[in-house]
């Protein structure tokens, strides 16, 4: 027996803390290397130190959360790695924000001061979010918690620096980047979202010199930054600007001239066919800028604010220097018109601010090795995405990769390990602080570089700086490379991409084997969930109301590897009623086993037909379930235990049972007994990833012989209970059971009233099944008796029938309902139903009403005739029946 009483309600709260402390207290989530398993290990996603847990976490670590403790009952050292990581741009936002609330400037107290707050914030937040993922039940190895600022993973950043820049593959150079006026620090490409904003085309007219009365139109969706073009571009093949080529503009608002050059990037047939060309402000004007050797004039601050170039603009923010600019150009007769446009703006995916493309000196990554390398890993099977399909997106951003921008001009992050001669300017990149002497003069004071490194080249690091790379570990030898990586489509190229192509570079091997692709979580009309829609659910909220259990299998339920999921209350109630089920099955099996106990061990020869039924079916449901899981289909293995569990084991097999347990006589109650007892907790065994809490308090109240379920060991298939014939067998009868329930239910007969039921059948085999399982069928038929035969003898005409596979069962009319009353009842609702047609049909007759209604209106008065009809020709063929 269990070592517990269960408690008489279901309730979550309290149950699942109390079980969680224990599996903490006992260290069941701890992993170590153990010659003697063979290792599972995943990677937890760090979430920000400034994140609070949302739906899409919620989704993300039970996914993973499943698979780990599925693999710990499966017998391997499952090591599930967490850890946060620094969010470098939202922290320092934070940060900054707060102490603004305090009176305190940032650029006041200076560097050190404003990262020891940091260091506080860090302190006080870090760990919250991973708090609320203990909530829902996450058992990852907390003793191993990481941090992408903490000692190591530090150590880690700075030698991969030093190895990519002694290679040549990490430079500093003067390029286009991507600048957020409002965070004040450049973006990668994978941090700008493309937004479609409503704007302008503004045409406008540049002089030729000395050609008066002549101009070039151009065509720009931002004038401001007329004020840094160095040319007019024209396609070298176009006809009408061919003579144009190499003379002089006359810049509008400004004392400048500017050529018109000749290249290919110019598309003829958009816009006017001449572009204007400002390299300091658009990634491809400057590469048209360096072919042709064109000035560089960055016209804007780090605020987004005009420049000192900007002349009488100065000073002005980009926008307003826009309308100035444009009325001006307009006074000069040189706005030629305005078109309206939709256009596809870039911008900041953190503060949603318009990011400037700015020519700036920042480190770069060299991408063109590393981007062979990991598109390479895809085809040798190394690397596999699920589903399949994901495969495309990550090849098509590594096919198409630019060099990645990774300064970032911030203080919060791990400082770019690059020390500047203060004598000579000699750069000295090493790790572990600045050099004593200058290589180059001799000199002995250095400069740091003052940026940052982008926040995701640590969170590249992640899969092997967590077990202690540089270091050969242990723990790098035993648990890497990982075996899952469990995702959301939205971070393919922001984080998959570089783990994979830095992972191949410093290990040489893949940082994992698979890569488990989830949709996102939306709202129950579909939407995303957003602060500015307000329709974001907090699954704190929803564990508070329902328990973790129900939120894991609600977020579980119908979830499919790369499908997008909504989120309906009505499904967590589903979920908590599910939980309530198998609560009362398990109550109503330990109050039995208190009266007798089931016997510890039993020959199949002992069990009977449904025994051996159940058995097979929680066997078969066994081998079914792994091979979902072994292929990540999650979603349909929970459904299959959830049916199983609901369906098989507590509407049918606990039914069929009842009539042995209540019974003291009953020879093969002890079978009944072990048979419920050994049938729940292997269904509980396959549910467990899913819902780790109910469970385990189920488990731990049926048995003894174990402490926990986390450790017990996944269910197996086993020959001896396999029983393909009593599984047919026992599911004819089930179909025969619903049969008669439907004939019932339709006749309004109350479940309390029993009938003889008679199958007929010529088959033999068939007749043989109702034989060996009369007990049953016939207290889950209702039956008063059950007569098997092979043909229609004794069967009176008027008899209810209802028809299932080569069979037929009759019941005595009389023996279900009083046919006078029925009669009159029938004929009751035929004159209704007559009514309802005949109302139905003058509305539908009516051109009026057809014409003026609302279409919805109409569909919903169609949809009411169907039924009424539908009604009508069930009640006539009733009554015929009973007329015989």
């Amino acid at each position: 027996m269990g070592t517990k009483q269960l408690e008489k309600t279901y309730n979550p709260s309290g149950m699942e803390d109390r079980i969680y402390h224990r599996w903490l207290e006992k260290g069941y989530f701890h992993a170590q290397v153990n010659p003697d398993k063979k290792p599972f290990t995943i990677i937890m996603p760090p979430p920000n130190i400034t994140g609070q847990l949302h739906m899409g976490h919620a989704l993300d670590n039970t996914m993973q959360d499943i698979l780990i403790r599925w693999k710990r009952m499966e017998g391997y050292e499952a090591l599930w790695q967490p850890g946060t990581d620094h969010a470098a741009i939202a922290t320092e936002v934070k940060v900054t924000n707060m102490l603004k609330d305090k009176g305190i400037d940032k650029h006041q107290i200076g560097r050190e001061e404003f990262l020891k707050y940091c260091w506080q914030w860090k302190d006080e937040y870090g760990s919250r979010i991973l708090k609320q993922l203990q909530k829902i039940g996450c058992s990852a190895d907390w003793d191993r918690e990481r941090f992408t600022m903490d000692e190591g993973c530090s150590r880690a950043v700075e030698t991969v620096f030093v190895k990519l820049y002694e290679k040549g593959w990490i430079y500093k150079g003067n390029r286009i980047i991507n600048w957020c006026p409002k965070c004040q620090t450049s973006l990668s490409d994978a941090e700008v979202e493309h937004v479609d904003q409503d704007g302008f085309f503004w045409h406008i007219k540049y002089p030729i010199v000395g050609e008066e009365g002549r101009f070039v139109e151009i065509a720009t969706t931002r004038p401001e930054t007329l004020l840094g073009d160095t040319a007019v571009a024209v396609n070298p093949d176009d006809d009408r600007y061919k003579d144009l080529v190499g003379k002089m503009l006359k810049l509008p608002l400004t004392d400048r001239v500017i050529p018109v050059i000749a290249d290919a990037y110019v598309d003829k047939e958009f816009g006017t066919g001449c572009v204007k060309i400002t390299p300091a402000h658009d990634p491809n004007d400057f590469q048209v800028g360096k072919r042709h050797h064109l000035e560089e004039i960055n016209i804007l601050n780090d605020d987004a604010t005009m420049n000192s170039l900007c002349g009488k603009y100065a000073g002005m923010d980009r926008y307003e220097a826009r309308k100035a600019m444009v009325e001006d150009l307009k006074e000069q007769g040189l706005l030629v018109k305005v078109v309206p446009i939709t256009h596809s703006v870039g911008t900041h995916d953190r503060c949603h601010t318009t990011v400037e493309p700015m020519l700036k000196p920042q480190w770069f990554v060299k991408m063109d090795e590393m981007a062979k390398a990991a598109l390479e890993v895809v085809k040798t099977d190394d690397l596999n995405f699920v589903p399949e399909h994901f495969e495309k997106t990550y090849t098509h951003w590594l096919e198409n990769i630019q060099d990645w921008c990774i300064s970032r001009q911030l203080w919060w992050g791990h400082r770019i390990p690059a020390y500047y001669c203060d004598d000579c300017g000699e750069v000295v990149v090493r790790a572990g602080g600045a050099p004593d002497v200058c290589p180059k003069c001799g000199g002995r004071h250095f400069t740091q570089d003052p940026d940052s490194l982008d926040t995701w080249f640590s969170s590249a690091l992640w899969p092997f700086s967590t077990l202690g790379w540089p270091d050969d570990t242990p723990e790098l030898r035993y648990f890497y490379p990982t075996d899952v990586l469990v995702t959301g489509y939205d971070i393919i190229f922001f984080w998959v991409i570089r783990m994979v192509f830095s992972a191949l570079e410093q290990t040489g091997k893949s940082p994992f084997k698979y890569v488990l692709i989830h949709g996102l979580v939306r709202d129950d009309k579909g939407r995303k969930m957003s602060k500015s829609l307000g329709n974001g659910i907090d699954p704190l909220e929803v564990i508070d109301k329902y328990g973790a259990d129900a939120l894991r299998l609600t977020l579980m339920t119908g979830n499919a590897p790369g499908n997008d999921m909504r989120f309906y209350w009505e499904r967590v109630e589903n979920s908590r009623n599910f939980c309530n089920k198998i609560w009362n099955a398990t109550r109503f099996i330990l109050m039995n086993l208190e009266r007798q106990q089931a016997p510890e061990h039993i020959s199949t020869e002992e069990l009977t037909p449904a025994d051996r039924w159940i058995l097979s079916k929680a066997n078969t449901l066994a081998k079914d379930v792994t091979e979902n899981m072994d292929k990540f289909e999650l979603g349909i293995a929970v459904q299959k235990v959830y049916d199983f569990l609901w369906d098989e084991f507590c509407d049918w097999y606990i039914e069929m049972v009842k009539p042995r347990l209540y019974s003291d006589d009953d020879q093969t109650k002890g079978a009944a007994l072990w048979t419920l007892k050994t049938v729940l907790i292997q269904g509980l065994k396959l549910l467990h990833p899913f819902m780790p809490f109910i469970t385990e308090e189920l488990f731990t109240s049926l048995q003894d012989k174990e402490e926990t379920i986390m450790r017990s060991a996944w269910p197996a298939f086993r020959e001896d209970w396999s029983d393909p014939q009593e599984e047919k067998e026992i599911d004819a009868v089930k179909d025969a059971v619903r049969a008669i329930r439907n004939v019932r239910t339709g006749m309004n007969v109350p479940p309390s009233k029993k009938a003889k039921v008679i199958v007929v059948s010529d088959d033999e085999e068939v007749r043989g099944i109702f034989e060996r399982n009369r007990v049953f069928f016939a207290a889950l038929g209702m039956a008063s008796e059950v007569k098997v035969q092979k043909d229609k003898e004794g069967v009176a005409e008027s008899s209810a029938s209802c028809v299932i596979h080569n069979a037929t069962i009759f019941m005595p009319m009389e023996e279900l309902v009083d046919v006078s009353k029925e009669i009159e009842r029938l004929e009751k609702e035929q004159k209704r139903l007559e009514g309802e047609l005949k109302r139905s049909d003058s509305m539908l007759g009516n051109e009026r009403f057809l014409s003026k209604a609302p279409e919805a209106k109409v569909a919903e008065e169609k949809a009411k005739r169907e039924k009424y009809a539908q009604l009508m020709r069930q009640v006539t063929e009733r009554l015929q029946q009973l007329r015989k």
